[in-house]
């Protein structure tokens, strides 16, 4: 474990201080560009006028608002204040958002200016445009040093089974997360890497934070299309693209777009936060031939920082997360067999605990120990593979169905572009998997013809019984299928008949 740090000064040692930090592209396209001296400054500028506050040590500050450098910096000032950072997926319905900024004991907030007046009446905030970027003043302050795993913020899961949780990361752990990210897959200081995922999303912020902890340069776009993505990566001639499955997705369905852009600079594409087919690796590497695609794994309870490369040079086979990193212990339980079974993660990154929910976060942590709810597999090279979530699988006819298993295998089909597969009670079989599915442009498939091939090339038991296609799949406020909406949708029509 490093020793006490701020994440708040995380990329201060070291870097050029005229090298571009950060290239933040609003809704519009208008890119700004800030020197790591220019954000330093601003950073240093706003912790200061936060310390003035006299907002109590480890004080919650809220962030409400799209991808802009106002939120970086309001992010990077809140920690270095030693103060708790907040961010909030604004695309929730507003009582769910009241519900985090009271679940965390918010004291003041930073919101996009359209969303102040949805914030709880009484929390002090501020708009995040009146923050200081370009001309910040060239401030002194002294950064709060936080005690061994004083938490540097908390971010709350997407509550798709419940209420959303709020997961306490330590500056410390984050730190190591980072660091061993970064050593296990090394950086160039001319890289340039492209985020569009919101940054309340650990995917986004942790890819932020690694592109300027390594004194690369951030691409920052304020929100995702597949359009604007693109255009970004041949207009800044982006090399690291880091993505959820979902956005990928998208992107290798604009044919044209991709054919008309250079996109000879990317020289990595990390896909992360749900899991990917082969059908959708394959059509990445087509579309980004010259870059290694890799699958990163890591929750919001302790970041992706669990798998790496072989350490003998191995090859990573397509679609592994990979083998274990240094200094992580992981372990598989529950299963079949001792290769199978719920992922375990033991490392410095793992949360403090969930906020306010003693008893949830035993469940989870036990004498270090992380229980994932991940269900996977190892190979004999010591390889993993995810399989599906404990929490999403369902038993049809006394076998276990991972709809993980029955996507990939739909999206084997030479029509079909992506499949999301969810279980509708049944009073003969307990639950039946019931299939969504977007067709490739210009392709055609009837239900009897996808279900006949989920017969003849897979356990007869995973064929979904209903097939319905829809033009996109739905999406939740982090860019992941929304299950739970579609479960809802399969039960109605299949009740409809």
């Amino acid at each position: 474990m490093p020793g006490r740090v701020n994440l708040g000064d995380l990329f201060d040692a070291g870097a050029d201080p005229d090298k571009t930090a950060l290239i933040a592209v609003d809704s519009h396209g208008d890119a700004r560009e800030f020197s790591y001296r220019a954000l330093g400054r601003a950073i240093a500028a706003l912790a200061a006028e936060l310390a003035a506050r006299g907002l109590r040590r480890g004080a919650r500050i809220a962030l409400l608002g799209a991808n802009s450098a106002e939120y970086l910096v309001a992010y990077f000032a809140i920690m270095r204040a030693g103060l708790v950072a907040v961010p909030v997926n604004t695309r929730l319905p507003e009582s769910t958002i009241d519900f985090i900024v009271g679940d965390a004991a918010a004291e003041f907030a930073f919101a996009d200016r359209a969303l102040l007046a949805s914030l709880p009446p009484g929390l002090a905030a501020a708009a995040l445009d009146t923050i200081a970027v370009e001309d910040a003043p060239d401030t002194r302050f002294t950064t709060s040093m936080p005690q061994d795993r004083d938490v540097a913020m908390i971010l709350y899961t997407s509550g798709s089974t419940g209420r959303p949780k709020g997961v306490l990361l330590s500056h410390a752990g984050q730190f190591w997360a980072l660091r061993t990210r970064i050593a296990t897959f090394p950086m160039s200081e001319s890289e340039r890497f492209l985020v569009a995922a919101p940054l309340y999303h650990m995917n986004a912020l942790f890819a932020a934070k690694s592109a300027l902890m390594a004194r690369a340069s951030l691409v920052l776009l304020a929100g995702f299309t597949p359009h604007t993505y693109i255009d970004a990566i041949g207009r800044f001639r982006c090399t690291a693209l880091t993505s959820i499955p979902t956005m990928i997705a998208r992107v290798v369905k604009e044919e044209a777009r991709l054919a008309a852009t250079d996109l000879s600079s990317v020289r990595r594409l990390t896909m992360g936060s749900a899991p990917a087919t082969q059908a959708l690796w394959d059509k990445a590497r087509a579309a980004f031939p010259g870059a290694r695609v890799v699958m990163g794994y890591g929750t919001t309870e302790h970041g992706p920082s669990t798998f790496g490369p072989h350490p003998q040079g191995l090859a990573t086979p397509d679609l592994s997360l990979g083998y274990p990193m240094p200094g992580n212990e992981v372990r598989l339980s529950g299963g079949t067999t001792p290769d199978e079974g719920v992922l375990e993660v033991r490392c410095p990154a793992v949360m403090e605990g969930y906020a306010n929910l003693a008893e949830a976060t035993a469940k989870v942590l036990r004498d270090g120990w992380y229980w994932t709810s991940d269900v996977m597999r190892r190979d004999r090279a010591g390889f993993y593979f995810f399989i599906g979530r404990a929490d999403d699988m369902f038993v049809c006819s006394g076998e276990n169905i991972y709809p993980g298993e029955v996507e990939a295998l739909l999206e084997h089909h030479p029509a079909v572009h992506q499949a999301s597969v969810v279980p509708v009670a049944d009073e003969e079989r307990g639950y039946i998997p019931v299939a969504f599915v977007v067709l490739r442009p210009n392709a055609e498939a009837s239900e009897a013809e996808l279900k006949q091939f989920a017969l003849a090339n897979a356990p007869p038991v995973q064929h979904p019984r209903r097939v319905f296609f829809k033009p996109e799949l739905p999406l939740t406020g982090t860019s992941k299928i929304d299950r739970r909406a579609l479960a809802e949708e399969a039960a109605r029509r299949v009740a409809c008949g």
